[in-house]
């Protein structure tokens, strides 16, 4: 009974997560979200580790 519950909240963890990140990429394609990377300056093309693919071998 322990597993189900595991995967359970594993489950609801990934669809918050999941939410968060699509909310937050609507944001930025959004009006408001343009208007404040004109005037700001706010890049979103900063790359993170996250980003990399381990068989891209153009990066190394």
């Amino acid at each position: 009974m322990d597993i189900l519950f595991t995967i359970f909240y594993f489950s609801v963890f990934m669809l918050i997560l999941f939410l968060v990140i699509e909310v937050r990429k609507g944001i930025n394609r959004s009006n408001l979200g343009r208007y404040l990377e004109e005037k700001h300056g706010i890049k979103e093309e900063e790359e993170s580790f996250l980003n990399r693919d381990l068989d891209d071998e153009e990066r190394k």
